[in-house]
């Protein structure tokens, strides 16, 4: 799996810095989710129904990233306004 990346002005880049401060704070709860179930496993459980586990934990944690960046771009625009 290769990473993109992005190209951003410094404005941009600010922007982004500032999301992701934010966004590490909202998915916390996830982030110690998979924690904790990792550590609950014994090594030949990591992988099959805990893997599920984790990517229903992960999308959980994308969707709170898209909810928040949409709150704070409608948040950037009414106060545009």
């Amino acid at each position: 799996m290769s990473s993109t990346r992005v190209s951003l002005s410094a404005a941009q880049e600010a922007e982004a810095q500032a999301l992701a401060q934010r966004l590490g704070e909202i998915v916390e709860d996830e982030i110690v989710q998979i924690a904790r179930l990792l550590v609950s496993k014994r090594e030949q459980e990591i992988f099959g129904a805990t893997e599920f586990q984790v990517r229903d934990i992960l999308l959980k944690a994308g969707a709170k990233a898209f909810q928040e960046y949409l709150r704070q771009k409608k948040t950037a625009t009414a106060d545009g306004v």
